[in-house]
């Protein structure tokens, strides 16, 4: 009798308890969603009707100058710069969802957090993702595709080397900006500089780390394809005044939510499903040739044996 009793519960137990108490929830994770470093890196230029056009110089080589002495009384040299009658044009593209929501879930099921935020805000994840993606690979605008032949280079023995770098930089040595790489590819890079004795030295930028070369940071995107174990490293110059990269957007959209995005209403049917579109219009344009070269057939899969160290 007296085992029975002291076998009893005395206390409330923790199943019992959690039926008068709330969990803590957090907002949908997904997996998906990376740093998408490239977008904060390049300069964003708005275009006005979508289209963009860029402008050069029909032949430079016929522009000359002369530096006279303090006593040359020469003919100064007659000269003129001329343009190409069209330019090469840009148009914008869009990249868009339509999210769906029954009103009687986002009416009953909004706290602690806002159904429809949710829904819009993961959708938007993803269309971020996947103007990144566009940026890197798009077949008419993206940077992988709008390589100059001069500007394109191998690797000398498969594994991404710094002579390898130091090639690419003097493809792009007027103030290039950034490597832009695959993790998977920037760890490479760090295995041959570690096997040549030289660690690459770090940079703090958007409050993160990143490895530099000659001062110019690798900037990781999982958007560059590895296929059978060989990928591609991307150098850029940015910016309008730099004659760089720049990406393109349509500003003043109605709903507009950030560069280029908008998220509009677009009414409620008879089901009772609200629904919502979102749209993001972008582009990218390379403004000269120098401004972008690629490293290509990068080897990701090579490893070196390192002696054991002994104190």
């Amino acid at each position: 009798m007296s085992e029975d009793i002291h076998d009893a519960q005395t206390a409330l137990s923790d199943v019992a308890a959690r039926t008068l108490a709330n969990a803590t929830k957090t907002v949908p994770m997904l997996g998906l969603i990376t740093p998408r470093w490239l977008p904060q890196f390049l300069q964003w230029v708005p275009v006005e009707a979508g289209i963009y056009r860029v402008n050069k110089v029909k032949d430079e080589s016929h522009i000359a100058v002369d530096c006279s002495s303090r006593n040359d009384e020469k003919e100064l040299r007659q000269t003129f710069v001329d343009y190409e009658e069209w330019g090469r044009e840009y148009a914008l593209s869009a990249v868009n969802a339509v999210v769906d929501v029954h009103t009687r879930v986002s009416d009953l099921y909004s706290s602690p957090h806002n159904q429809i935020q949710e829904q819009l805000r993961l959708t938007i994840e993803i269309i971020k993702e996947r103007q990144e993606r566009e940026l890197i690979n798009n077949k008419e605008y993206g940077l992988l595709n709008n390589v100059a032949p001069a500007q394109r280079i191998s690797t000398l023995t498969g594994a991404p080397t710094p002579d390898d770098f130091d090639e690419l930089i003097t493809k792009v040595w007027k103030e290039p900006a950034f490597f832009l790489a695959h993790p998977r590819a920037i760890a490479a890079f760090g295995r041959e500089c570690t096997r040549r004795g030289v660690p690459p030295p770090t940079v703090s930028l958007f409050g993160s780390q990143f490895i530099t070369w000659r001062g110019v940071p690798l900037v990781p995107s999982d958007k560059i394809e590895i296929r059978d174990g060989k990928t591609s490293i991307i150098l850029l110059r940015t910016g309008e005044r730099r004659q760089g990269v720049v990406g393109l957007y349509q500003p003043n959209l109605p709903g507009e939510q950030s560069l280029g995005l908008s998220v509009r209403f677009m009414g409620i049917n008879h089901k009772a499903i609200a629904s919502y579109l979102i749209s993001l219009y972008c582009s990218l344009a390379v403004l000269t040739e120098d401004a972008l070269a690629v490293l290509d057939n990068v080897e990701v899969d090579k490893y070196h044996e390192y002696p054991h160290q002994y104190a």
